[in-house]
């Protein structure tokens, strides 16, 4: 799946340069002018990373950072603040709204760029197209094929996107209410349960390569991936 950007910039050149090199390397970027143009387009769906200039008209980009960390369905949304101030005071301002990273205009797209991708590594990894791997199991995300000691792994759509998100997580623990967030997406509206469903679904197809059992059930908390045991 191609990592969303959405870019809040209120000058054209600027929101045109950025949307460039962000096409070109790969990403699917939406734009917005300013903080009320971007607010129902977040309300709508949650993009991979918010790309958010601090000098808008009306409401700042750091006044809308501050309100996404306060709000629990943003709170874990990445967010890089563009900027042309560069005092310290401004960073620490920034820093302080829990913003990811902090770029200052001029910027070097090349620069801008290795930010991003880091940003994601953190705080979405299984948003960088980079082979994901776990015991017998291997996951190439541009491709989206699953192998298991070289064999293929056939997965339907919801179940690949499943066993995505856990390989970006080894180990972790995941509510039923996080996976269904964070792999249905936020405004799938659909019961609790259906997660149990598919994660049989998974289980099945892991089963004959003996890594069903990495898909763990932990008792009143959810699922993780496990390291072989």
């Amino acid at each position: 799946m191609t990592p969303t950007i959405l870019v809040v910039e209120d000058e054209p050149a600027i929101l045109e340069l950025l949307r460039v090199n962000l096409v070109d390397a790969g990403y699917e970027v939406r734009v917005a002018p300013d903080a009320e143009s971007a607010q129902p387009m977040l309300r709508e769906r949650l993009p991979d990373l918010l790309l958010l200039d601090w000098m808008l008209p009306g409401k700042s980009g750091l006044a809308l950072a501050k309100d996404l960390r306060a709000d629990p369905r943003t709170r874990e949304l990445p967010i890089i603040m563009v900027t042309a101030r560069g005092e310290e005071s401004d960073k620490v301002a920034g820093l302080e709204a829990w913003v990811d990273d902090y770029v200052t205009k001029p910027f070097s797209p090349r620069e801008l760029k290795a930010r991003i991708k880091a940003v994601l590594r953190r705080r979405a990894p299984e948003a960088v197209r980079g082979m994901l791997r776990a015991g017998p199991l291997e996951l190439d995300p541009a491709t989206h094929r699953v192998t298991a000691q070289g064999a293929p792994v056939h997965l339907g759509p919801t179940e690949f996107r499943l066993l995505r998100f856990f390989l970006a997580r080894p180990e972790r623990v995941h509510s039923r209410a996080q996976l269904l967030d964070q792999v249905w997406g936020d405004q799938v509206y659909i019961e609790e349960r259906t997660v149990d469903v598919h994660i049989r679904r998974l289980r099945l197809a892991l089963e004959p390569f003996g890594a069903d059992r990495m898909i763990e059930t932990v008792r009143g908390s959810g699922y993780r991936l496990a390291a072989p045991r």
